[in-house]
């Protein structure tokens, strides 16, 4: 029931501020990979006409004409496409170009989000609401989410007793891994799954050196696989000097995951958080 309450309250605040219906969606842009997902999610694609770069999910969103990167859009190449709804991520940007699209009048939608599993639901509902699919979206949310969102909420409370220690790398910034922090996706991520963010003390993406690191001694180390690419494979990342020493590392727990479906917050990373919480179930 509290579930429930705290669902319909964050709902309903987003619908009042993000969610009305809009009045033409029959040419949608999508700035935010997460939200291109739900679009597809919805099975809604057919009235997009464009997306971001960081859109690379489903494989036929990549083949719509790119707008480019979702921080740093130009106001020119976005109303080149005549779009009559823009979908747009919390970091769209820059300020300027949100600012000059919505004195345009273009019917422009930030959809808000707070990297916990609530957030999901609340972007497919916000959309859904946006797009006058609502009845749709609650069959599909039964159909394809709700055993894996019952299944996640059972996991994750089975692993917080256990008090296991996560650590996810976004990449190096030299030869220090930067390792997410408080009000991050991988921290919202990490707490979907039941573990405990090693690096809580500050706010943030920060390099961290390998002190700090065999003194957090995580017990699973997950790195987006962009960020692997730098290391070659799992072992040669084990072998690093900041990880070598670790539970992890020493222990093998060590996991490579597309950074998109892990840190998107869409429908994916309810799959990607039941496969971390099954992980952690493994090391206790």
């Amino acid at each position: 029931m509290r579930f429930c309450l705290i669902f319909f309250l964050t709902f309903s605040a987003l619908q009042q501020a993000d969610c009305s219906l809009a009045k033409d969606k029959s040419r949608i842009i999508v700035a935010g990979g997460s939200l291109t997902e739900i679009v597809f999610f919805l099975e809604e694609q057919k009235n997009l006409v464009a997306v971001d770069i960081t859109s690379n999910y489903p494989a036929q969103a990549t083949t719509l004409p790119s707008i480019g990167y979702v921080r740093a859009l130009s106001t020119e190449g976005v109303l080149s496409l005549n779009p009559t709804l823009i979908l747009g991520e919390e970091d769209m940007g820059p300020s300027l170009v949100v600012d000059q699209i919505e004195s345009t009048g273009v019917d422009l939608r930030v959809i808000e989000e707070n990297y916990t599993l609530q957030t999901i639901k609340n972007k497919i509902s916000c959309i859904a609401s946006i797009l006058d699919i609502q009845d749709k979206s609650r069959s599909i949310i039964d159909l394809k989410l709700k055993d894996k969102i019952n299944n996640l909420q059972r996991l994750s409370e089975k692993n917080q007793p256990n008090n296991l220690k996560v650590m996810i790398i976004l990449g190096m910034d030299g030869t220090s891994p930067t390792i997410a922090g408080l009000n991050t996706s991988g921290n919202g991520f990490i707490e979907m799954t039941g573990g405990i963010n090693i690096m809580n003390s500050f706010d943030g993406w920060k390099p961290v050196s390998a002190e700090s690191i065999l003194v957090a001694n995580p017990d699973l180390i997950i790195i987006t696989n962009r960020g692997l690419a730098n290391f070659g494979t799992l072992d040669e990342l084990a072998k690093h000097p900041s990880l070598s020493f670790t539970n992890a590392a020493l222990n093998n727990n060590l996991m490579a995951i597309d950074g998109m479906s892990l840190l998107g917050f869409g429908p994916r990373t309810i799959d990607v958080a039941n496969n971390v919480a099954k992980k952690l179930q493994s090391i206790k």
